[in-house]
């Protein structure tokens, strides 16, 4: 994932930011999050080889289709929290932190929920 950028092309000249960036803005904005109690490190070989994620100990990734950014996280919920609502709360934190930090609108956040930590 290091080498992939999201090119904002203006006038002046062209804007590259690192998937990596995103990434971790992402991470950050979900630990954030009450009722969130991780990134999950762990996950099915289906999930992963779905995703397309190298590192499941990140949770995270991110990738630039068709001109919209779509990010895709694995976390674990804390015991006792509503699993829906925490997904949607998720859901809505990426969507506005990666729509702030890159000015770009066109954003898809899928949420997947692989645990509840006791």
């Amino acid at each position: 994932m290091g080498e992939n950028y999201i090119t904002c092309r203006e006038a002046n000249g062209s804007i590259n930011i690192s998937e990596d960036v995103i990434a971790d803005m992402v991470r950050n904005a979900i630990v954030e999050v009450e009722g969130v109690a991780g990134l999950s490190n762990t996950a099915g070989a289906e999930i992963s080889d779905l995703l397309g994620i190298r590192s499941l100990t990140k949770g995270v990734k991110v990738q630039f289709v068709d001109e919209k950014i779509v990010v895709d996280t694995i976390i674990t919920i804390a015991y006792g929290s509503n699993v829906v609502k925490v997904a949607q709360n998720v859901q809505d934190k990426v969507l506005t932190t990666v729509q702030m930090t890159t000015g770009l609108e066109k954003v898809e956040v899928n949420v997947h929920v692989t645990g509840i930590a006791f």
